[in-house]
């Protein structure tokens, strides 16, 4: 990475602090130029409900929304540690961001696309690549052509893709990139890994970012927020992954042991079950011990605060 004066911010910070500010949207947008492959300029950062969290909203949190020239809607987001239905949350994020930003009266005509990206720090699922694009497509069944939908507007006919039209969902694996960064998405790629940016690069957005994303340009409080962020990452991903180890070699010990007695798959079951809440409250316990706050642990590990306590 070069010296101590060319340490550089993670992304998952800059884009909470930095990245709002109308300054520092030229590395955002150069973030968003190359993800979604045409040049992006970011209109304004929209704040609305979707980006907050409130108890009856399970929607945990959108990082960064924005609205491009186009009028279309931007979701980005950082997830650090693994999530039940993550799939489900991004889709319900992007059906939540196309209605609050349509208002009442309005037509459908107003409805904009909506670009969700995720940026993601664990291991999703099965896959050898470390992008994946997600999109509507009407495809032939006995054809296997592609539907394209004519309209009449103004007086003329046009014709849209149903890609015009649908959200795209974009999932970075980022632990999933292994190569010598060459193109310019590979680089940002590699910047959102380990916080390399190549001293000559080219790339869009990148060469702001070693101008304004500098660890030595904050300020001493600045800095101080942002590594108890990093232990708190790090404590976070080596607890949740040696509980969860824990839990299964006690859950799979147990399910084994009380199988043979009550019926193998009833064993299992049971054992992974008590197994996996034996690894939460361990989770928990490994947190507080490591100076997570109670608030910090409950959010974290998905439970209450009164839950916290209890096993405090």
């Amino acid at each position: 990475m070069g010296g101590l004066k060319d340490r550089y911010i993670r992304f998952d910070w800059a884009i909470k602090r930095l990245l709002r500010q109308k300054a520092n949207f030229d590395v955002l947008e150069g973030f968003l130029t190359v993800f979604i492959g045409e040049e992006v300029k970011i209109v304004e950062i929209l704040e609305s409900e979707g980006n907050q969290q409130t108890p009856d909203d399970k929607f945990n949190r959108v990082d960064i929304k924005a609205r491009n020239s186009k009028g279309e809607i931007i979701l980005v987001e950082v997830q650090n540690t693994s999530e039940l239905y993550y799939l489900e949350r991004i889709l319900y994020g992007v059906a939540k961001a196309i209605t609050e930003h349509i208002h009442l009266g309005d037509t459908y005509k107003e409805v904009k696309k909506v670009y969700s990206i995720s940026i993601l720090y664990f291991d999703i699922g099965k896959g050898a690549d470390y992008l994946y694009v997600g999109q509507n497509k009407f495809i032939g069944v006995h054809t296997n052509d592609q539907l394209v939908i004519t309209a009449k507007e103004k007086g003329v006919l046009v014709q849209k893709s149903p890609a015009e039209i649908f959200p795209e969902y974009i999932l970075v694996r980022v632990n999933e990139f292994d190569k010598v960064a060459v193109t310019p998405l590979e680089e940002w790629v590699a910047y959102l890994k380990s916080g390399v940016i190549k001293e000559n690069t080219t790339a869009p957005g990148l060469q702001e970012a070693r101008k304004k994303l500098q660890y030595y340009s904050m300020t001493d409080a600045e800095r101080y927020a942002y590594d108890e962020h990093l232990n708190a990452v790090m404590i976070q991903n080596d607890v949740l992954g040696n509980a969860r180890e824990e839990g299964l070699a006690e859950g799979r010990a147990e399910g084994l042991t009380q199988g043979r007695a009550e019926g193998l798959t009833q064993g299992l079951t049971q054992g992974r079950a008590e197994g996996r809440a034996e690894a939460k409250k361990d989770i928990v316990k490994s947190m507080l011990s490591n100076g997570l706050s109670v608030e910090q642990a409950a959010k974290y590990s998905g439970l209450t605060v009164e839950e916290v306590e209890s096993i405090k």
